[in-house]
């Protein structure tokens, strides 16, 4: 197949398939005549990969035309829209050409229409690499699954698990890993035996900290841990704002379920589409964190956010902000869900 779209925001697992695909179809002496990088965020290089798509491939091997950041199905422009549908019935023999982007392909756009007209033909290939959601345990099983297979490796299930807690799902840190412990694994054999738990709690350590973390602590009432978890968020350099825009989003969710709910709203799709929430099982995950929990508590969380927010913007030390916002928290008290306090 002559065209092929990578999409998504896993960028090593992109990025393996990119170099993966060139080796497959490049003849390495023929590299510098036959191998375009190019980058759609510059317009005129856009117009270049289509043009370099029609020449035919000197030597032996095939052209392979790389155009990272493609703009082509996601706000092409008309003039470069209109040159792609024409370049793509006029491909030359023997030439790839390969679009890659994070975003997935707006199914609205004429081009993405015309593209995906030729998947369906089996003229054209896609492949998605998406990084599961924040909160999709499964999901990020997979991925380090999905990872180690693509890097010739073996997980025991508990060491998959446990990879999966102590990164989440982020995919450059998670290929980093495996090498190390595949590594540690070989112990020098050349042959490396499968992973092991105890090798991964030894080299990679505990659970991953994220802010989706800080708000379930603050779910539970423990504004101490909270704390103790947005000091390692900002330890590791995550800004402060950014903090307090993921909390928010995240209460947020909660409390347009709660409200939902007590209106006595079954419709997970209606609830999730109402929440802003793409993926509607997300819903039945919410619904058993908030369980017992009044809409009151969550309009109470994000006040005292708000006024993390401006002491951030007035500029706070974050640490300092935080700290005093949650323990703000703590004194007003979120009713546990048992009843208690």
């Amino acid at each position: 197949m002559p065209i092929h779209l990578f999409w998504g925001d896993d960028e090593a697992a992109r990025t393996r398939a990119v170099e993966a695909l060139v080796q497959t179809h490049l003849d390495p002496a023929w590299a510098s005549l036959n191998l375009s990088r190019l980058d759609g965020h510059d317009p005129s290089q856009a117009a270049q990969c289509l043009v370099e798509a029609r020449t035919p491939p000197f030597g032996s091997g095939s052209r392979v035309v790389v155009l990272q950041r493609s703009p082509f199905c996601n706000q092409c422009p008309a003039d470069l829209a209109e040159g792609f549908e024409t370049a793509l019935a006029q491909v030359a023999d023997g030439c790839h050409l390969l679009l890659v982007s994070t975003g997935k392909p707006d199914a609205r756009l004429r081009t993405t229409k015309a593209l995906q007209k030729l998947v369906k033909a089996g003229m054209a290939s896609e492949q998605s690499f998406a990084l599961p959601a924040i909160w999709d345990g499964a999901g990020q099983v997979e991925l380090v699954a999905r990872t180690a297979h693509a890097l010739g490796l073996q997980l025991e299930p508990a060491a998959a698990e446990a990879l999966a807690d102590a990164i989440g799902s982020d995919s450059a840190r998670l290929s980093s890993e495996l090498e190390k412990l595949s590594l540690f694994a070989a112990n020098g054999s050349g042959s490396p035996a499968a992973i092991s738990l105890a090798a991964v709690q030894a080299l990679v350590g505990g659970r991953s900290t994220s802010a989706l973390a800080v708000g379930e602590a603050l779910l539970a009432n423990r504004p101490a841990d909270a704390i103790a978890l947005v000091d390692a968020l900002l330890a590791a350099n995550e800004p402060g704002l950014r903090i307090v825009a993921s909390l928010t989003s995240q209460i947020r969710g909660w409390l347009w379920v709660a409200l939902l709910d007590s209106q006595g709203e079954t419709d997970v799709t209606a609830i999730a589409k109402a929440a802003g929430i793409g993926n509607p099982k997300r819903i039945y995950v919410l619904r058993k964190q908030i369980r017992g929990r009044k809409a009151a508590d969550f309009l109470r969380l994000l006040r005292q956010l708000l006024e993390v927010e401006a002491a951030l913007k007035r500029g706070r030390e974050a640490g300092d902000a935080f700290r005093d916002g949650f323990l703000g928290l703590g004194d007003a008290g979120m009713v546990p869900s048992s009843g208690g306090g």
